[in-house]
């Protein structure tokens, strides 16, 4: 295994990725090796020689298998996980390689004398330290390290910076609808759990609903007196007649699980967690802080133990697991009974999120990556993890890693897909062994206000009491003294006149501070009532307001300002509860705040979000010491915080009832039997890039009829034909050829043709149906006839014809089955006017090469040459460890810069662009004699440093040649033509032209380019 040494990121923003290469063992031989992408986040290098490094926290990871992935290749070391595919993490055998993991961790810490914080052997081989910049730079170089990446901190996922003030964050779970007028109404009665026809009863009944499984929540904790996760005290043996009975076994907590292995959980105690705080319900509990605290003091109310003092976590976790039928109410008022998705599966505790002395809340990677390591050592089943990664981490992210050892030892992880919408591409957890989970309103919580003038507009609303006629005003009218109108527009803490302000409603803009602030500033300034009203779409939250309220969207909000200023001395307003006018509000629509694809880290070669769920004014379990929670048990959240701990529950029940199922088929069923999201017009909203799959239903996806599956070594293959890794050693595909249940490319030129595998779990005819605007789209085969359990694959080729160019695309492939059995994948294209080589090679003073294309359009095609110029070339040597610099200057109008680095055989060379300030601006450094920097055009001067990393065997010194070309506005050397010019082209058919060189001296390199149209694709020739 040939171990490079990963370089830091560097560069200002727009810096170029270059192609450092970070190994990783996954067993069974098999190497990952990714290629980080160079971020805007490094320190400025003061000189070339300097570290890039900055003192810090930091991960280091190891090249050898952790426990999970360790493939039984060490002579006397069999393969750890049992025939049940557990993993016993008491046997001699792992403590064996487990003891061998530490031992090469603490050689490595000590090479550069420090003392691992935490150490990770599990789902990585690595550990967390407190790094000077020149320790980070020595281990960065040392054999066998795979990456130092820094200890960034992450958060939970919020719906909006003005987020509901209950909480600090985003929320979860079940929940019940209005007290006044309707029934009540759970969310798990709006996704058909319930009732003697429900998901639940098919199961066994809601005492069975997940039953033998464990879920993780990687969280803020727990509230552990929470009703809905009551539970009775452990027994010190198993349960007689109880299969899946928790039980003490001196310090570990196990249980048989659904799946015949068997989780090993612990109960850590703590600032008010006791032994007793574990139960048959909550079976485990573990806190993650040294990350955290190295960096951060912990807040006055934050517990050094599993306890939840935000409440997210209680939040979250009641949401995917908890109790059935608990009453809920909050500040008095009763919301009904509310239950977790998956009532009867076991909750395991993993506090990795904290809350500071500043008052925000933090997860520090170094922690949740302990976390996921115990996770996977503990044998859990699903892990919830609604916690952001930011829409541009690759599937190479230390975190993503963990989870993709996770779901390769069976484990199911839904994630968050983030709270960044509506903007385009946001969406976070872009890995395909993820799930990642969108929001959508589900039950609505609505209530109506009524005009002095009669006009009616629905809001959201918690509370149902009606508010008689009362005076409106505009809280720019009731600034107090000193105050401006715009802080009292926005109704600011201290901002409103309690003169001004008594007896009457307030209507206050959306913006800056949490949406129950502004009420309870209306209260504090003796008003009665308030209409929230956002000043741009944006999603609509049922809180829990200090004063009855009413949240209003832009449209009615302009409506009403108008009303406002017409009558600004006798406006009046009424509530009226629910939707009492005669248009109801369709649901489930997409929440505004929900993040969308296409996700770019992977050119939008992969679908995500995958699917949707509730996650819009969710009432679920709560810390009643959190900030704003009054000693509430239950609060309203919105984000996909709550939406992920939906399909976490679903996936409980998914492997309670077939334990056999991979992540990946699980993940399938969920996707192919998802309905459609809904239009504010009620017609169906058919945007994979906001819901991906659309809107789960539970009430189908036990009987999928088709499942699509992928394996670790498939993930390993989607991300070394994405660009993040090479040199896996089982090869590439394009990331559109992983096989899921979705369809996407983002860059189609003119006809496309994707493969999919699928196997029965209902046997009998499977008809194929596909839909796309603008396209042809052809399925061979059209019809399958498969036994349960039996595999198929077929071809899905799609042919552009009208669809418009640059312009995604959507629509869906479905298959139908007997018995009404549907299978629908989501479609997603981006047609491209071309696609074209990226770079062809000639030689010889005189010569052409043939070069294909292939067209997204039918017409004329015009080729554009530019140069040829040549190659200036040094020859070289550099000691190890020493540098050699090589000045440049890119002039004005320059179109292509390469820049070339070639060691003598068996010797490892390096080579950094940096700035004439010391800047460093990208980089190549992997482990081998060839370095490359492509494409830095900006001009200005530059100096290239050639670093020596290892010479060749029996040497030194290492030997080199640089080249440098600059394909600036005055390069022509010899001539160069495209020919035929213009070039007839057709749609999806490739096509070639003569590419031709002439007059060049034979010694010398050459390069120029071809442009295509008014297209950005071009193709490099280099000739030499």
């Amino acid at each position: 295994m040939v171990v490079p040494r990963p370089h830091p990121p560097a560069g200002p923003e727009g810096g170029r990725r270059g192609p450092v290469r970070l190994t990783l063992a996954l067993g069974a031989g098999l190497v990952l090796a990714l290629v980080p992408t160079l971020t805007a986040n490094a320190a400025p290098t003061p000189t070339p020689a300097a570290s890039a490094f900055r003192d810090g926290d930091y991960v280091v990871t190891l090249a050898r298998d952790p426990i999970a992935t360790y493939d039984g290749s060490l002579p006397g070391l069999p393969q750890l996980k049992s025939a049940g595919g557990d993993l016993d993490m008491t046997r001699s055998t792992t403590q064996r390689y487990r003891d061998l993991l530490l031992s090469a961790q603490t050689k490595v810490a000590d090479s550069v004398g420090v003392a691992p914080l935490q150490r990770y052997t599990v789902a990585l081989n690595g550990f967390s330290a407190k790094l000077t910049g020149a320790q980070a730079t020595k281990l960065a170089t040392t054999a066998g390290v795979v990456s130092v990446a820094p200890d960034v901190e992450r958060h939970l996922v919020t719906s909006s910076a003005e987020a509901s003030a209950a909480a600090t964050s985003a929320t979860s779970t079940t929940s019940a609808a209005s007290t006044a007028t309707a029934p009540a109404r759970t969310t798990a009665d709006y996704l058909g759990l319930t009732g003697a026809d429900g998901v639940w009863s098919r199961l066994g009944g809601v005492q069975q609903a997940g039953r033998g499984v464990v879920v993780a929540d990687l969280d803020t904790g727990l509230w552990p007196e929470h009703p809905s996760v009551a539970g009775a005290a452990l027994p010190t043996e198993a349960p007689a007649g109880e299969p899946y009975g928790a039980y003490r076994s001196g310090s570990t907590i196990r249980m048989a699980k659904a799946d015949g292995g068997t989780y090993t959980g612990t109960c850590e105690t703590g600032q008010r967690w006791t032994a007793a705080s574990c139960t048959t319900k909550v079976v485990g509990a573990r806190a993650f802080s040294d990350g955290y605290t190295a960096v951060h003091t912990l807040g006055e109310g934050e517990f050094t133990s599993a306890r939840d003092s935000d409440g997210h976590g209680t939040h979250t976790a009641t949401t995917a697991v908890g109790r059935n039928g608990v009453p809920a109410t909050i500040d008095g008022d009763s919301y009904g009974d509310v239950t977790g998705i998956a009532p009867a599966a076991a909750l395991a505790v993993y506090k990795v999120c904290w809350t500071g002395d500043d008052g925000t809340n933090g997860c520090q990677t170094s922690d949740l990556i302990a976390a996921i390591d115990q996770a996977v050592a503990d044998n859990v089943d699903v892990i919830n993890y609604s916690i952001g990664s930011g829409a541009s981490s690759t599937a190479a992210d230390p975190v993503e890693i963990a989870f993709m050892v996770a779901a390769s030892a069976g484990i199911f992880v839904s994630a968050s897909a983030g709270n960044s919408g509506p903007a385009v591409s946001t969406t976070e957890h872009a890995s395909p062994w993820v799930t990642t989970v969108a929001a959508a309103t589900s039950v609505l919580r609505e209530g109506t206000v009524v005009l002095g003038d009669g006009r009616k507009f629905v809001g959201a609303r918690l509370t149902q009491e009606p508010l008689p006629t009362t005076r409106l005003v505009l809280g720019s009218d009731v600034a107090a003294a000193g105050k401006t109108a715009n802080d009292a527009a926005i109704c600011l803490a201290g901002s409103l006149d309690p003169v001004k302000t008594k007896g009457k409603v307030v209507f206050c803009q959306r913006a800056v501070t949490a949406r129950v602030d502004k009420s309870a500033e209306v209260a504090r300034a003796g008003g009665v009532g308030m209409v929230l009203y956002n000043p741009t779409p944006n999603s609509l939250e049922p809180d829990a307001h200090a004063v009855p309220t009413v949240h209003l969207d832009a449209g009615a909000g302009k409506t009403l300002l108008g009303y406002l200023r017409t009558h600004r001395t006798n406006a009046t307003v009424s509530f009226q509860p629910g939707n009492t006018t005669r248009t109801p509000t369709p649901a489930p629509q997409i929440s505004a705040f929900s993040s969308r694809g296409p996700a770019l880290v992977d050119g939008g070669d992969l679908l995500k979000p995958d699917l949707t769920a509730p996650g819009s004014g969710v009432v679920a379990g709560y810390s009643p010491v959190a900030d704003g929670a009054r000693g509430n048990l239950f609060a309203p959240e919105s984000g996909t915080s709550m939406s992920a701990p939906h399909v976490t529950g679903l996936a409980a029940l998914y492997y309670a009832a077939h334990p056999e199922f991979t992540p990946m088929t699980v993940k399938s069923a969920l996707m192919t039997t998802a309905r459609n999201l809904l239009g504010p017009d009620g017609t169906p909203a058919l945007d994979p890039f906001a819901g991906g799959a659309g809107f789960v239903d539970p009430t189908k996806m036990l009987t999928p009829g088709l499942v699509y599956d992928s394996t670790p070594v498939d993930w390993l293959r989607y991300l070394e034909g994405s660009g993040v890794a090479t040199g896996t050693g089982v090869g590439a595909i394009d990331p559109s050829e992983l096989n899921q249940a979705s369809i996407a490319d983002g860059d189609l030129a003119g006809a496309r043709t994707v493969t999919r595998t699928v196997t029965a779990t209902t046997g009998g005819y499977y008809y194929a149906t596909a839909q796309l605007a603008g396209f042809d789209v052809q399925v061979q085969p059209s019809v399958l006839k498969l036994d349960a359990g039996q595999s198929a694959q077929f071809r899905v080729t799609l042919t552009r014809t009208t669809a418009a160019l640059n312009t995604w695309a959507s629509g869906s492939l479905t298959w139908k089955g007997g018995d009404g059995l549907t299978v629908r994948s989501p479609i997603a294209v981006r047609p491209i006017p071309l696609a074209a080589p990226a770079e062809v090679a000639g030689t010889g003073a005189k010569g052409s090469v043939q070069v294909g294309v292939t067209p997204g359009f039918t017409g004329d095609l015009d080729l554009t040459t530019t140069g040829l110029v040549a190659g200036k070339r040094s020859a070289g040597s550099v000691a190890v460890g020493d540098s050699v610099e090589f000045p440049v200057t890119i002039p004005k109008g320059t179109t292509f810069s390469r820049f070339d680095l070639r060691g003598e055989a068996g010797s490892d060379v390096d080579l950094y662009l940096y700035s004439a300030a010391g800047e460093l601006l990208d980089l190549s450094a992997s482990a081998s004699t060839d370095e490359r920097i492509d494409d830095f055009v900006d001009p200005g001067n530059y100096v290239l440093v050639v670093d020596g990393y290892a010479p060749a065997p029996g040497t030194s010194s290492i030997g080199f040649t640089f080249t440098s070309f600059v394909l600036g506005p005055d390069a022509k050397a010899g001539t160069l033509a495209a020919t035929p010019d213009p070039l007839p082209v057709t749609t999806g058919r490739q096509v070639t032209y003569t590419l031709a060189w002439s007059g060049l001296d034979p010694s010398t390199p050459y390069l120029g380019t071809v442009g295509y149209g008014d297209t950005t694709r071009s193709t490099v020739l280099t000739v030499g």
